[in-house]
């Protein structure tokens, strides 16, 4: 049995998505035994970048309209700015974080992904780190802003760079690790 055997992770992204911060968690994930469902806008396929290049187009699994946070145990949220700047946009995407911050799920997001963390209207009084140049934007909605390769705060885990993926996956996995143990102890001290 994976450590994340049964854990269903809900991803959110749209064109321009940085592509080593979509797949290469993804693929961690995928290993660890992870389900993981890759939304976009009407479920169409994503252009994803490398930097300010585009490269490949990656399927999704499903569509933004519909989602139900209760059907996930934990969020992936990629960088890119114009993937942030446009789904920070969308009232679904909003209100997805915010039910799953408020149900304590984890939560992790690198690069330009904390620009979805703000406009969810979440950041006040937590900790994280993201791309420095959205650094200000953090302090501005009220976030301790740290620069630091990953920044764990309760069930966030933050990154801010493609450079962080490695440390990044390691505690994604671990964070979501914890949430998958934490809910199957409370599921058994239910049966008792």
């Amino acid at each position: 049995m994976k450590r994340l055997d049964g854990f269903r992770v809900l991803v959110l992204a749209t064109d321009g998505v940085e592509e080593a911060e979509l797949t290469r968690p993804v693929q961690a994930l995928d290993k660890a035994g992870a389900t993981v469902d890759i939304a976009s806008p009407k479920g169409k396929p994503i252009q994803a970048f490398q930097h300010h290049e585009k490269s490949h187009i990656i399927p999704a699994t499903r569509s933004f309209e519909g989602i139900n946070a209760g059907d996930y145990d934990g969020l992936l949220l990629p960088g890119g700015a114009l993937n942030a700047d446009e789904i920070r946009t969308n009232p679904t995407v909003c209100e997805t974080i915010r039910d799953m911050d408020a149900a304590g799920k984890p939560i992790a997001a690198i690069c330009h992904a904390p620009w979805e963390l703000i406009s969810a209207g979440v950041v006040t009084g937590r900790r994280l780190t993201s791309f420095h140049t959205i650094q200000d934007d953090v302090r501005n909605a009220g976030g301790s802003w740290t620069d630091a390769e990953v920044v764990e705060d309760d069930n966030w885990v933050t990154s801010r760079k493609p450079d962080d993926i490695p440390a990044f996956n390691e505690h994604v996995i671990a964070l979501f690790d914890r949430a998958a143990r934490t809910a199957n102890a409370e599921v058994g001290s239910t049966d008792r």
